[in-house]
């Protein structure tokens, strides 16, 4: 091989490297963020779940 080809086969390898790289970052940005979401819907359902809890109690303190 020549070292025109030599050179032509590393650049080509270094664009590929780098296009996994940025891939597994986005991959992993995504992931993170899927997390930060489904945190804050259980805090949401969460909160929600102690109100219910809360109107039941007092529902029934009302009651007696």
């Amino acid at each position: 091989m020549t070292t025109e080809t030599h050179r032509s086969t590393d650049m080509n390898l270094m664009n590929e490297n780098l296009a996994r790289a940025q891939m597994s970052a986005r991959l992993g940005e995504a992931q993170q963020s899927r997390r930060g979401h489904e945190l804050a819907r259980a805090r949401r359902l969460s909160r929600k779940a102690e109100r219910a809890a809360q109107q039941a109690r007092l529902a029934l303190a009302r009651a007696l």
